[in-house]
């Protein structure tokens, strides 16, 4: 397998370099290149599944893959290759701005969050973030206007500020780390769990709490989410689907590494308490400001700081129902998120606007795009029979078996009072009439092919994981709990 584990690498990272040394008149060109990546890409992280579902996979001593990685590659996979379909159209009414330089940088943002899940040990994770901050940073401000340089020039300072913690708690990882394994101990993260129980206490307490503010800047969690909404709606409709239904799952996926040998060192009841702080707090900020957003893309940005939440909720729970909820969850967000954000890229293309109050009638002016939106905004809502309901269920099941009580009920208010403020923007959106005036000017139909297919494959995918995921799907899930140490 060690083929595909570099095919991995090297796909996305040829396919950015082609694109940014081919012409400037070559912009459909690179959108070829751009397509054949994704697509290639999905296939070897499924290739991969098999081998990962039964053993942990070893290259090199720099690359790790096992079933914990899978699953955000996975999700990570499917996203490049449905965003990669979903912007030859998006794109190809504005050739001057989304020209080879952008497919370079989205080639190359994928290719750092595919390879954050491939590495080896907490350094070359830490490194492999950062470099997505940077190549994102880049593509929110492509459009050159005042507000997507502001956003991302905030997205710089706050992301950048947050590394900088995540980046002392891998310090002190390595300092306990190195009181058992020695001074040449390099950052290693299977070691490091293996460890766990000879591993001094507190350095690792405060290599996890920083981690988790750190990390937690990049995945959105209360208070160190300020970026995101900015971030999201100014970035064009593709970079902001795999900014939320991919890198805030990686920067999760690096809480969880720590969260691992901070189990194994301390036992799970420090790191489940923290992460059940952070989650409540970011879940109860979401539910309550998804009321009231005037701009389509800040909605679906408030809603991911809701899921990233649930994530965190979930693996507080500790149970092993609960660690598969979660599993699950990632999948599901990713392809619910990224269906939701290329809905709404459809309505910002046909209505020429991000307000809310600007687009009306959706439903009827897009007859593929409208209902396919509105399934994502269920689905979003965790109504059945989609895969996220499947995972919140789960994460619910597993808080109420572990006795936490308080925690599930409030998951289960919070995420009802989510649902209404996203269900009374899409009815606003879909169901109220166009006004007499827009009508002349705004025919029926679809801006392109292109933005309709990927968003079909994503509502596929959550009714696969809604209603029976593949077997092989279920073993990984299964091996990643027992990875992740559930407590009963």
């Amino acid at each position: 397998m060690i083929g595909v584990v570099l095919s991995i690498l090297i796909v996305p990272l040829a396919a950015g370099i082609t694109c940014a040394i081919l012409p400037a008149r070559r912009a459909r060109s690179a959108a070829a290149v751009t397509v054949a990546a994704g697509v290639a890409c999905f296939a070897l992280v499924i290739a991969l599944v098999p081998a990962v579902a039964h053993r942990d996979l070893n290259y090199l001593s720099y690359l790790r893959a096992d079933a914990v990685s899978a699953i955000f590659l996975l999700a990570t996979g499917f996203l490049y290759a449905a965003v990669a379909v979903y912007t030859v159209g998006y794109t190809k009414r504005h050739e001057d701005l989304y020209g080879r330089r952008f497919y370079a940088g989205l080639n190359l943002f994928a290719w750092a969050m595919l390879a954050a899940p491939l590495m080896s040990s907490l350094a070359l994770l830490w490194i492999a973030v950062e470099i997505t901050t940077i190549i994102s940073a880049l593509l929110v401000a492509i459009e050159d206007t005042d507000g997507a340089a502001e956003a991302a020039w905030k997205y710089v300072l706050i992301a950048s500020a947050g590394l900088g913690l995540a980046l002392l708690g891998t310090v002190f990882a390595y300092y306990a780390g190195a009181q058992v394994l020695g001074e040449h101990y390099n950052l290693a993260i299977q070691p490091l769990i293996q460890a766990g129980a000879r591993l001094p206490h507190t350095p690792v307490r405060l290599a996890f709490l920083l981690a988790l503010l750190g990390y937690g800047t990049k995945v959105g969690l209360f208070p160190v989410h300020t970026w995101l909404p900015d971030a999201h709606s100014e970035a064009p409709t593709p970079v902001s689907a795999l900014l939320s239904g991919s890198l805030l799952a990686v920067s999760f996926y690096a809480i969880l590494r720590f969260y691992q040998f901070t189990a194994a060192a301390l036992g799970s009841g420090f790191p489940r308490d923290a992460l059940l702080a952070f989650g409540v707090a970011s879940l109860l900020l979401a539910a309550l400001y998804v009321f009231g957003q005037r701009d389509v893309k800040r909605l679906l940005a408030y809603s991911s700081v809701e899921h990233m939440g649930i994530l965190a909720i979930g693996v507080s729970f500790g149970a092993p129902v609960a660690l598969a909820g979660v599993m699950l969850h990632v999948l599901a967000h990713a392809a619910a998120k990224g269906n939701a954000f290329m809905g709404a890229g459809v309505l910002v293309v046909k209505f020429g606007s991000k307000r809310i109050s600007a687009i009306r009638g959706g439903l009827d002016l897009l007859p593929w795009s409208g209902p396919l939106f509105l399934l994502a905004v269920f689905a979003l809502s965790a109504m059945p029979p989609s895969g996220i309901f499947r995972s919140e269920f789960q994460i619910v099941a597993g808080g109420l078996g572990s006795g936490n009580y308080a925690a599930a009920a409030a998951l289960i208010v919070l995420v009802t009072v989510a649902f209404f403020g996203l269900t009374a923007s899409a009815t606003r959106i879909l169901l109220t009439p166009a006004p007499l005036r827009a009508r002349p000017t705004l025919s029926r139909g679809e801006p392109s092919a292109w933005m309709v297919v990927p968003v079909i494959a994503g509502v596929a995918v959550l009714f696969i994981l809604g209603l029976h995921p593949p077997g092989e799907l279920t073993s990984l899930i299964s091996r990643a709990v027992e990875q992740l140490g559930a407590t009963r």
